[in-house]
């Protein structure tokens, strides 16, 4: 509940306004209750039962009217007011399709402790084959390329994300511009990274995104792909 809180405070205090869809697996803790009092900033709210985090992500997207998507989790929150306001700069270039910028990780306890710095860097798609993907968290995309090129496939677990950021970017080449700083702040604890037989299994998961798009990477992609991480951790 308190993070919640923090994530849909930073969309309300966001300089331009956006379609807040807020889905819900079911809590029990009070926040169905908050958003409730929330719902003049919230356009909408989707409760119930769903097959995981990606499956709840793909309800939001379909449940949209926006041309532009970006999806904030539970424990994330913008780093400032004008997150949004840059973003939107970006796609009035109509020739743009997608966008990143860089993700700081703290302590879930203290969020004015950096526990790691995700500076993503330019895009340049052959990144890829080097173990490089942009945070997710900070991925905005129109959503035509949704329509065009489909949603979260859940058959990939953890490494959802990537397999459809590697669909988007690798296979299907849409248009990407990297914003040179910091645009979500991430609490620590992600899905694949709690333990290192869940870090093995997505390794697992990642190869097969590269398979199911009939990509082929190189013998070291996936491997470079968490070792890329470690600079992170002094990065603060």
């Amino acid at each position: 509940m308190a993070t919640i809180r923090g994530c849909v405070e930073s969309v309300i205090a966001q300089s331009v306004a956006a379609e807040h869809i807020v889905v819900d697996g079911g809590s029990t803790d009070g926040t169905i209750e908050f958003i409730n009092g929330c719902r003049s900033s919230v356009a909408r709210m989707i409760p119930g039962p769903d097959l995981g985090i990606y499956d709840a992500m793909n309800k939001g997207i379909l449940a949209g009217t926006g041309e532009v998507v970006g999806i904030l989790n539970a424990d994330d929150f913008y780093a400032h007011g004008e997150v949004l306001a840059k973003v939107a700069e970006v796609f009035a270039d109509k020739a743009i399709d997608s966008c990143y910028g860089d993700l700081v990780y703290v302590d879930a306890g203290d969020t004015g402790r950096v526990v790691r710095s995700w500076r993503a860097g330019p895009y340049d798609v052959s990144r890829f084959y080097w173990g490089w993907m942009p945070p997710h968290p900070t991925f905005f995309v129109r959503r035509a390329a949704y329509e065009r090129y489909g949603l979260f496939n859940l058959s990939l677990g953890s490494s959802a994300d990537y397999e459809l950021i590697l669909r988007f970017l690798l296979n299907h080449r849409i248009t990407c511009r990297y914003i040179p700083e910091t645009l979500v702040i991430m609490r620590v604890g992600g899905m694949s990274n709690v333990s290192l037989a869940n870090r093995l299994r997505a390794n697992r998961m990642d190869r097969h995104a590269w398979r199911v798009n009939g990509l082929m990477p190189y013998p070291w992609t996936t491997v470079l792909k968490p070792i890329s991480k470690l600079p992170q951790y002094w990065r603060r």
